[in-house]
């Protein structure tokens, strides 16, 4: 029973692909992250650069 459990390797696949997964939302975020960012940076240049009416 414990050598069959042993030699078992389905389980093995399906952690390897919810690292995958992990590894791809983890790299998801962080590139939305990023580019968000520049865009916040750029938009803030433009409202720098706009004259201010009352």
């Amino acid at each position: 029973m414990f050598k069959k459990f042993f030699k078992d390797n389905s389980g093995a696949t399906a952690i390897e692909y919810a690292l995958i997964a992990m590894l791809v939302s983890v790299a998801t975020v962080g590139g939305i992250k990023a580019v968000g960012e520049a865009n916040q940076a750029n938009m803030n240049a433009v409202a720098e650069k706009m004259p201010v009416t009352n």
